[in-house]
């Protein structure tokens, strides 16, 4: 089982969802449940392992370039991948109780965009979070 999820592509920023909503709700409705479901199955795919406890989660987004704001590519795209993960039982809720916090790094990769997020259970020392979320 592995813990380290990796979504190809590019997801949608938190413009694009919201420029959807306000054209169409129903079609901002389709986008999420369509890029939820994607990273359920993608989760059920690559085996991703199952957590019962509270998860610190590392974000790291491989952008084509620089031209979208780090908060805005990974605004709606956490939500997404979280409630994904829900939908696949690899994680209970995406509520405080079952995700501790969560990290973000940026990377250029013009040739192959993707997520990778690494899920690992929460340790309860801010010491062990950062070793968590920083070391590899």
């Amino acid at each position: 089982m592995s813990n380290i999820l990796t979504i190809k592509g590019t997801l949608p920023s938190l413009n694009e969802y919201i420029n959807t909503e306000r054209s169409n709700r129903f079609a901002a409705s389709k986008m999420k449940k369509q890029w939820t479901e994607l990273v359920a199955w993608e989760a059920k795919e690559q085996k991703i392992k199952k957590f019962n406890k509270p998860v610190y989660m590392r974000y790291t987004w491989y952008c084509k370039d620089t031209r979208t704001d780090k908060s805005n590519i990974s605004a709606t795209g956490r939500k997404f991948i979280e409630d994904g993960l829900v939908l696949a039982g690899v994680l209970q809720g995406d509520g405080w109780k079952h995700i501790e916090g969560f990290s973000d790094e940026f990377k250029i990769d013009k040739d192959r965009p993707r997520v990778e997020v690494l899920l690992n259970d929460y340790q309860g020392e801010e010491g062990e979070l950062y070793k968590i979320a920083y070391e590899d």
